[in-house]
């Protein structure tokens, strides 16, 4: 059952890292990170349940990596959820390999859900950014007037990050939706919410 357990881990990580993450997103030091821990983590845990070696050990040690590896700058709320899936494609595929069928399930599972989650046209109108401004506007109704402007745009959330009264601007974090191809541009409602801080 160990060399089944593995081919479908490698197909999966495979399906996970290059068709799905490589082909939407690109990074290439990120696919090469997806299936060099997804594979490291197969084989350890693999060799720990042989060994009869208390998985907490193993699972502690990942969740250490998995902390310490998070905490760069320079990996995406998005690529996290491609991060803790290659994790969980190892652990699952070393583990179950005893029960195929849930094994299959698993991984079929994540693999939908990942498909899916990320797919380019799901919510592909909504946005973030976080944009500094010229200009510091105290009154919340100004403020989402300027960023509908700017961004032409439906502004949906406003949060104040940073207000520099020295240099005359402002860090905000806005949540927009962007109008279909040949709408208008929507204007925000004074409904939206709007948080300063």
């Amino acid at each position: 059952m160990f060399w089944f357990a593995l081919a479908i881990d490698m197909i999966a990580i495979t399906l996970l890292s290059y068709v799905l993450y490589f082909r939407r997103h690109g990074r290439r030091d990120l696919l090469l990170a997806y299936v060099a821990l997804n594979t490291g983590i197969f084989a350890v845990v693999s060799m720990m349940t042989g060994q009869e070696v208390a998985l907490a050990v193993g699972f502690g040690l990942f969740g250490v990596l998995s902390i310490l590896r998070l905490r760069s700058d320079l990996i995406s709320q998005g690529e996290i959820g491609y991060y803790f899936t290659a994790i969980a494609l190892g652990l699952i595929n070393a583990v179950a390999m005893s029960a195929p069928w849930v094994l299959l399930g698993l991984n079929a599972l994540l693999l939908t859900v990942m498909y899916v989650g990320d797919h380019p046209r799901l919510l592909s109108r909504h946005e973030r950014r976080m944009l500094t401004l010229d200009a510091v506007h105290e009154d919340p109704v100004a403020l989402r007037q300027d960023l509908a402007a700017r961004l032409r745009a439906q502004v949906i959330r406003v949060d104040v990050v940073e207000v520099d009264y020295v240099r005359d601007l402002m860090v905000v974090d806005v949540r927009f939706r962007v109008p279909a191809p040949g709408a208008a541009p929507a204007r925000s409602g004074a409904a939206s919410r709007w948080e300063g801080r």
